[in-house]
């Protein structure tokens, strides 16, 4: 079977983007199985709104804006979550590079602890590295309301982390 110009198209569109893709996903669920398959979900739909998007920019944005909105719609559902024994974990490997692996997954926790509007825009701003500007674009939301809740999360996350370690609030 040969690949015609259109597959060999979509191909490079999905390695260019999917680690993009899966990092949303992964980072804002923290469920690799669940990312894997919302990623698979995305480019599934990307193959069929294909000849509508015009410019690279644009299938980056449709990329980035569809996984958000399936990310978020999934957390909404609550009945798709489900808990794994700690004895099903893999053992921690050993972190380098002078990592602190105990603060990274008390800073995850404190991040999964926020609203899903919070998160999703600490994921996309400090994790996918995107502007604000970008975020705002991305969500359809005015530039002020994406900094104002930037604001408020890392606020709230702050107040969260103070809290944890029996710090005073001011």
């Amino acid at each position: 079977m040969l690949v015609t110009e259109s597959g060999r198209e979509f191909a490079e569109l999905v390695r260019k983007h999917q680690a993009m893709v899966f990092s949303i996903a992964l980072r804002f669920l923290r469920d690799r199985p669940v990312a894997e398959e919302l990623a698979q979900d995305v480019f599934l739909r990307l193959y069929r709104e294909l000849p509508r998007l015009k410019t690279p920019e644009h299938v980056k944005f449709w990329l980035r804006r569809v996984v958000v909105n399936r990310a978020m719609d999934y957390v909404r559902s609550a009945h798709r979550r489900r808990e794994v024994a700690l004895q099903e974990l893999p053992e921690p490997a050993c972190a380098a590079g002078g990592r602190d692996p105990l603060l990274e997954a008390s800073l995850r926790k404190l991040v999964a602890s926020l609203p899903s509007q919070a998160r999703m825009v600490i994921v996309l701003r400090y994790l996918e590295d995107m502007e604000p500007r970008e975020i705002a674009e991305l969500l359809g939301l005015p530039l002020a309301t994406v900094k104002s809740r930037l604001r408020r999360s890392l606020v709230l996350l702050r107040g969260k982390a103070q809290q944890r370690m029996g710090v005073p609030m001011r």
